[in-house]
């Protein structure tokens, strides 16, 4: 187990135990320096059956919040889940005969459901966001007012939310959402960001050009690999290795500072944790 003498966090990271490699590929980010894990339930109908009742939801967090337990049995620090519904049902349900209010209904429900299993386990956010593709307007409409209802939850609860969204810059207005629900935009984080983003906090893409633009704007950052455990996509969308690599590239360029923010900084601030007190 390699020691890079500092937290290394991935911060959105998918684990299927049913499917895929499940614990298999944390042993892969523990060896490689991994400390902490934000383990994010798998969109639900990759674990199950297309969701037709707030009830449908519950094997994707139960099975989340069991493997997060394993994860953690494998890791110097510890791993949490992020537990909420992938904006891209909205898409699933509207082919499947739903209208778009309808399934903006059944939606919230399952937020719902995950905002009560967080209280009852030790999730640290919800996630929620709205397509990253072309919607029609009452998708789009349909999928604002989801993530809106997110925000209020984790408001209620003391959550961060994390979002999938379309690629941009600039979530200013959506920041702003949050704040009027409660939630404070800085404890809003997209993932799968790029190397600067105004409004919420980022999570970066572990790709070396993204890495130092966040490193060298000195605003809070986070660190990810979206790593889907996938068994037809190996690898995708970046392997269990690839943040404590980077972790390793940062140091070794110098970028220090950077890695304190994206890795003890910014997890504090966004979801109160503490990467440091965390480590065996």
């Amino acid at each position: 187990m390699r020691d890079l003498g500092t937290p290394v966090l991935d911060n959105h990271m998918h684990l299927d135990p049913e499917h895929a490699r499940g614990v298999e590929a944390v042993k892969d980010f523990s060896r490689s320096g991994g400390t902490h894990l934000l383990v994010v339930n798998k969109p639900s109908w990759h674990l199950g059956p297309l969701p037709e009742s707030r009830e449908d939801f519950e094997h994707v967090f139960e099975t989340t919040i069991k493997v997060v337990e394993r994860a953690s049995a494998e890791l110097r620090g510890r791993a949490w889940p992020v537990l909420g519904v992938h904006p891209g049902l909205v898409s699933q349900l509207v082919d499947a005969g739903y209208g778009a209010a309808e399934a903006g209904d059944l939606m919230r429900a399952g937020l719902e459901v995950a905002a009560e299993y967080a209280e009852s386990s030790d999730a640290v956010a919800l996630k929620s966001g709205r397509p990253h593709y072309d919607v029609s307007d009452e998708v789009w409409a349909a999928s604002n007012d989801v993530m809106r209802h997110a925000f209020s939850l984790a408001a209620e609860r003391d959550l961060a939310v994390q979002l999938h969204t379309e690629a941009t810059e600039d979530l200013t207005a959506v920041g702003e959402w949050a704040e009027a629900e409660g939630l404070p935009a800085e404890r809003v984080v997209k993932h799968y960001a790029a190397g600067e983003l105004a409004g919420v906090t980022p999570s970066v893409m572990s790709e070396k050009d993204r890495l130092e633009r966040a490193a060298e704007g000195g605003g809070r950052f986070l660190m990810e690999t979206d790593f889907v455990d996938d068994p037809d996509r190996p690898g995708m969308v970046m392997g269990p290795k690839t943040v404590p690599r980077r972790v390793n590239w940062l140091l070794e360029n110098g970028f220090e500072d950077a890695v304190e923010n994206a890795h003890v900084e910014t997890p504090r601030a966004v979801y109160g944790i503490d990467t440091h007190a965390t480590l065996a």
